[in-house]
């Protein structure tokens, strides 16, 4: 058996959606290869119960950072998401394994899984790290709910193509007021994602910014703004338009009255992301959305 001593990271922690076959064979390999070179191979608790490895340590997604030095998420990048907003609360670098479609995030070709990976473990590797937002809803003075997004923050109606009423202020600086669909508050990271969609620009991942992009505003002049990642934005709805949701990630969803307040910022704690030596951030661009080839 191969010694691990000379990688860079020698506990692995392994998760993924593993009711899809290929995400299930994946982590099966990558279950058997690591331990064969030697590697401490965690698995999360609730991937584990599926996999039914049972001579492999388990823990929770949210102890994952005391025991391993790496995460490695097998699936789309909404499986990375989901892990990722639990692990940037510790200090765990994280790997994606692509099994989804897009993939922006999860970047190592499970037919090329070793041959990709193991260089990775050995240290060739590049490091980044792609920073949160935070989004508190303010009720009656006081911090009523709160939720964390990678990608984006998304103000809209319960209702289905209903226009709503707010007015946005950066750092209490007044920026305007607003009847849209909604409105999304994204990350560099995902400026591919929903605010792609809804016309906004793309943010290359080392910009230290966030991006408001409206969604079907009533006046076509209303453009995505792009203001430092430093700023705070305050988000007052209007009285009348009911009860409002606000989506972290297209995933948690929190309730917002209509005299409520809704405060977004920078969270404190960043994703540690790791990617192949060779990983080219215009690459994926050119790949994902079919861009032009070289000419000469």
């Amino acid at each position: 058996m191969a010694s691990a001593t000379a990688f860079a990271f020698e506990r692995i922690a392994l998760l993924g959606k593993v009711n899809h076959e290929a995400t299930h064979s994946t982590l099966v390999t990558l279950a058997k290869e690591l331990t064969a070179h030697g590697f401490t191979v965690i698995v999360e608790e609730r991937t584990a119960a599926q996999l039914a490895h049972s001579e492999l340590p388990t823990y929770p997604l949210e102890r994952l950072g005391e025991v391993a030095d790496l995460a490695i998420v097998v699936g789309g990048d909404g499986n990375m998401l989901g892990a990722a907003r639990v692990l940037c609360e510790c200090d765990i670098a994280v790997l994606g394994v692509n099994r989804g479609n897009l993939g922006f995030l999860t970047d190592i070709d499970p037919d090329q899984l070793l041959v990709q990976l193991l260089p990775v473990l050995n240290g060739e590797f590049v490091a980044e790290q792609r920073f949160l937002l935070q989004a508190e809803v303010i009720r009656d003075g006081q911090r009523h709910d709160v939720g964390r997004a990678i990608n984006e923050i998304v103000l809209h109606s319960d209702k289905v193509a209903h226009m709503i009423e707010f007015e946005v202020y950066v750092n209490d600086d007044f920026v305007y007021s607003q009847r849209s669909d909604g409105l999304i508050i994204s990350t560099p990271t995902g400026s591919t994602a929903y605010s792609l969609s809804a016309g906004g620009t793309i943010l290359a991942p080392n910009i230290d910014a966030i991006q408001l992009v409206p969604m079907f505003p009533h006046t076509l002049s209303s453009r995505p703004i792009v203001v430092d990642a430093s700023s705070t934005l305050h988000i007052r709805p209007a009285p009348n338009n009911g009860t409002l949701q606000l989506s972290c990630d297209g995933h948690r969803r929190i309730e917002v009255l209509p005299d409520d307040e809704v405060i977004i910022h920078k969270y404190a704690h960043t994703l540690r992301l790791i990617h192949p030596k060779d990983h080219s951030y215009y690459k994926v661009l050119r790949n994902k959305l079919g861009w032009g080839s070289r000419l000469f």
